[in-house]
């Protein structure tokens, strides 16, 4: 049975939309004669009831073989993260380790994965699906992650991909909150195919390179299938497009990094000299002004023979700052290798067995400007050996003649920003292993008129992932050789460490001694247990009330072990703890179908459908969950329907046992003046009353931040409601302009309750000085100077997210004529409104139309494909459009000439278009040899600046990476 493309009305389409009978996938090509009795009943996303010829209730979308290839993408996140109902979610676009440390989330930073995200409510509230059975959550070697890593299942053996965009907990259990995605592999096939796939950006970077094999059998008892897919993705560098070239575009280095090749060093000296004038540093009048020093070297010197003092340094200002992001990439370079293979047998026309397994590797690479060393009591690492130091007058190459120490009563060191260039960027590489088998047996039996279905499937899945770490620091060791030189001498490999003489005066010898090899693992296992029953129990006024039921059983496992320094609390990186934990759930389910009315004076048809699960975790108890919908055929031409919903989300691992770790978020100080001068945003008094002395200045754009797991977390719990129509007009099939249109409309809304995750940390910091209520200065604590030392922000049940919009898509087949035929396909998504408030009440920066953190919720998104074939000719065009959205800038941003309003502070991002063409030829050799080549961006639009995201000037997961135009080509030969 073929896929199709969203007609719910027309009664020849075939819905082969899985999906929940685990281990029931609808087939590529005709099925075996032997398998007609059973195969005659379909069974539909939303829905465990298999019925004939049974029409969609709830929203369901398809991406057939056909439209995944026209996209001419290799990834299945980047394949869904298209749709118009998708969200922000990472994918190779982020250069995730390096840079962002640990999410908020408390699981870890996927590095190196694609996730996929519905209705903006986040990708661990989408639960994924393959071939109706649970994938087991990600494992990128940072966490114990909360989402699916779509790049564990290769895209070669995807037959077509699913997405049921509607709440379905009462159905599919938890983490279905925002909708369900379901990749349906290739079954039915017979012969073999080799695809060759090569493609490349317009700038001459970015090369893919790819190849798939797939064979297959089938017998009248048997059939069989193998995959092969190889994928290789190179990198794209932040240097090579103007954009992502400086950390804020159009400001050059002002807003960098305060750690530079050359050092920044902020103390007090005991007396005062021409790079440490006398300085008022509180806001006492009664006390005198004091040396202070906030210096460097001049750009690019190096003192190899030791830097004197005062004359050779120079006052700090922006023009000294490190350009960190020509190291960064754009897209990070990932090689993906897969192995799949199912077997299935027919033991009697009623009854089947099944074995599949899989087996991928993804290696990736993330890449970071080289580690900046932050020391002293201002350092903000929340590390007591980069914190709590002495820097012993007697290192032979301190230049000051006395101890800079940030310890006890003579402490008069704030911060000393070093970054070692000799030590090369940070790389950080990863390899995860996913293997999956699953074996079941389905089958069908008679009593009397009536068919009832049953199935019993196992499954076993892992993810396995190391992360090894180059060009990160031991802070500990630094600690040791900036210190007394004797405990150096008296401690095995330790060598003195300068840190003041400029680059390239840190030696080989000095690097070996601080430079580790970092090595993390992580590792999740999901093992599943199902059983399925399904038909009709007897016949009503109206027709048979049909049912399907079930029991389900999952275990799920996870750890994360950082490497040993790390956990000794030696790593100069984002800082954790290993995390480990595990939990089952015991399920069952019942769903009814009612029909109400028969065809008659009210239409054709109305059913009323009714779902329950009761979900029994270890962890926190019991929960059930229904589910209701209304399906009322007014005319063959005319579909009603409508669904509500409750369902809920069980903590993570990650989030239930995550131990603390740090992220480095892009954050504005209200207290601090900006890295580029522009004066405090916080009211004066508060900021004073934090210790804040007037004239302060931000050092660093970036904070640590401490995030962490919570044992007492509850569930997450939502309602979901939506309501359309279909119509699909009888004027306008079978006629000469029209063989046949569709047009759906469908509203949704959804309301969560309780959502697993952090304050946002801006918004936590702005109402710690509005306010000074302890609920949100609790876990901020500042240095002597004003900056931020530590800052606490933990997962919590917040209160509540709402968001609800529209779909509009329309599907038009013109007639085949002379010219061909051609198809026009356009889907549409409207987000009328979004809506996150903490558990105090703080209204979260997130809405319809703004950026914000990395990721953007447009108000409009819309895909349009017109696609045309004409014997052995086929090609597409495919607009893909994304409305405007609007900014905070960063304080450090305001004076960058993409800041359009510095007043206000808000900046737009303009909406933009994307064109992308493709033109094939079908050859007539063996089976057929199909040649595909295209560009995707053809009008290579670059994506609107963006001033307040973390990393290379623009949002990675909205928008195609800047100079994006991208070429090409692929060959299908059948045999």
């Amino acid at each position: 049975m073929k896929a199709s493309r969203r007609h719910a009305l027309a009664k020849a389409i075939q819905l082969s939309l899985l999906v929940a009978l685990p281990g029931f996938a609808a087939a590529q090509e005709a099925a075996p004669a032997k398998d007609a009795t059973t195969l005659d009943t379909v069974q539909v996303t939303g829905t465990r009831i298999k019925k004939a010829e049974i029409e969609s209730q709830v929203p369901v979308q398809t991406l057939n073989r056909e439209d995944i290839e026209r996209t001419g993408l290799t990834s299945i996140g980047d394949v869904v993260q298209e749709l118009t109902g998708a969200g922000s979610a990472l994918n190779t676009k982020f250069n995730s380790s390096g840079n962002f440390g640990f999410s908020p989330n408390g699981d870890g930073i996927g590095a190196g994965s694609a996730q996929v995200d519905l209705r903006h409510l986040g990708p661990k509230r989408v639960l994924v699906l393959v071939d109706g059975m649970r994938w087991v959550n990600e494992s990128s070697a940072s966490g114990v992650g909360a989402a699916t890593d779509l790049n564990t299942i290769p895209l070669a053996i995807v037959e077509r991909i699913e997405i049921l965009e509607d709440g379905a907990s009462s159905l599919y259990g938890s983490d279905a909150i925002a909708g369900v995605v379901n990749i349906i592999t290739r079954r039915n096939f017979d012969g073999g195919q080799i695809s060759l796939n090569y493609g490349q950006y317009g700038k001459g970077d970015g090369e893919l390179q790819g190849v798939d094999l797939a064979w297959g059998f089938n017998t009248d008892r048997a059939n069989l299938f193998l995959g092969l897919s190889y994928v290789d993705q190179d990198p794209v560098y932040s240097r090579d497009r103007a954009v992502s070239s400086f950390p804020v575009p159009g400001l050059g280095v002002e807003t960098g990094s305060s750690a530079t090749p050359n050092g920044r060093f902020i103390f007090n000296p005991p007396t005062a000299s021409t790079a440490c004038p006398l300085t008022d540093v509180d806001d006492d009048p009664s006390t005198p002004p004091v040396p202070f020093c906030n210096m460097t070297t001049p750009n690019g010197s190096s003192f190899p023979n030791g830097v004197r003092y005062p004359q050779d340094f120079i006052p700090f200002t922006g023009a000294n700052r490190y350009n960190f992001a020509r190291e960064n990439m754009l897209l990070t370079p990932s090689k993906r290798m897969g192995a799949f293979g199912q077997f299935r047998y027919h033991f009697s026309d009623n009854v089947q067995g099944y074995v599949k397994a899989l087996y991928n590797r993804r290696e990736s690479v993330n890449q970071a400007a080289p580690e900046p060393i932050f020391l002293g009591a201002g350092a903000g690492t929340g590390n007591p050996w980069s914190e709590q130091i002495t820097i012993s007058r007697l290192n032979p190459y301190n230049p000051f003649g006395f101890d800079l120490t940030s310890i006890g009563p003579n402490a008069n060191l704030d911060t000393i920003a070093r970054r070692p260039i000799e030590g090369g960027p940070r790389v950080f590489e990863q390899q995860v292993d996913t293997k999956y088998i699953a074996a079941g047996v389905e089958g069908s039996f008679d009593v009397g008129d009536r068919t009832y279905f049953w199935d019993v499937n196992v499954a076993s899945n892992r993810n396995e992932a190391d992360q090894t770490n180059y060009g990160s620091y031991n802070v500990r060791n630094i600690n040791i050789a900036l210190g007394d030189p004797a405990l150096c001498a008296a401690t095995p490999g330790c060598v003195p460490l300068n840190i003041f003489g400029g680059p390239g005066t840190i030696t080989p010898a000095m690097l070996q001694w601080i430079s580790p090899v970092v090595r993390d693992r992580s590792e999740q296992k999901l093992q599943t247990f199902t059983a399925n029953f399904s038909g009709d129990l007897f016949n009503l006024w109206a027709g048979p009330l049909s049912f399907a039921a079930g029991y389900e059983y999952r275990k799920y496992e996870g750890f994360y072990r950082p490497d040993p320094i790390t956990v000794a609390g030696y790593y100069n990186g984002t800082q954790s703890l290993p995390t480990q934990g595990e939990y089952d759930v015991n399920e069952a389910y019942v769903e009814l179908n009612l029909p109400l009315i028969k065809e008659g004076a009210f239409g054709k048809s109305l059913d009323l459908s009714l779902a329950g699960r009761y979900s029994d975790y270890s962890t926190f108890g019991g929960q059930f969950t229904p589910k209701y919908g209304l399906r009322w055929q007014v005319a063959d031409e005319f579909l009603l329907r409508t669904t509500y919903a409750e369902g809920f989300r069980a903590p993570s691992i990650g989030e239930l046992f995550g131990s603390a770790s740090r992220a480095d978020l892009q954050l504005s100080d209200p207290c601090l003046t900006s890295i580029t001068g522009a004066p405090p945003t916080g009211n004066r008094a508060n900021c004073a009353a934090l210790g804040v002395p007037a004239g302060a200045a931000q050092a660093n754009s970036q904070i640590s931040v401490q995030t962490g797991g919570n044992a007492d977390l509850e569930p997450e719990t939502a309602r979901s409601f939506t309501a359309g129509f279909v119509y699909s007009p009888a004027w306008a099939a079978g006629v000469p302009w029209s063989d046949k249109f569709d047009f759906e409309v469908t509203y949704y809304r959804h309301s969560l309750e309780g959502a697993v995750q952090a304050i946002d940390a801006q918004t936590q910091l702005n109402l710690c000085v509005q306010t000074l209520d302890p609920l949100y200065c609790g876990g901020i604590t500042r240095s002597s100077i004003g900056g931020i030392s530590s800052f606490e922000n933990k997962l919590t049940n917040l209160g509540s997210i709402k968001t609800s919009g529209w779909d509009i898509d329309f599907f038009w087949t013109l007639p085949e004529t002379s010219w061909g035929q051609f198809k026009i396909n356009w889907q549409n998504t409207w987000v009328t409104q979004y809506e996150a408030v903490g558990a105090a009440g703080q209204i979260q920066p997130r809405k319809p139309g703004v950026e914000v953190n990395d990721s953007a919720i447009p108000e409009w998104t819309s895909n349009a494909t017109l696609s045309w074939k004409k014997n052995n000719w086929n090609a597409s065009w495919t607009i893909r459009h994304i409305s405007e959205l609007t900014e905070i800038c960063q304080a450090s941003a305001l004076d960058s000439p993409y800041c359009d309003n510095p007043v206000t502070g808000e900046n737009k991002l303009s909406a933009i278009t994307y064109h992308d063409l493709q033109l094939g030829y079908r050859f007539e050799l063996l089976k057929g040899l199909q040649i595909t080549g295209g560009v995707n961006n053809v009008a290579d639009k670059d994506p609107p600046v963006c001033l307040s995201c973390s990393l290379n000037g623009y949002d990675a997961s909205t928008y195609d990476i800047p100079g994006g135009r991208f070429f090409y080509l692929r060959a299908d030969l059948r045999f």
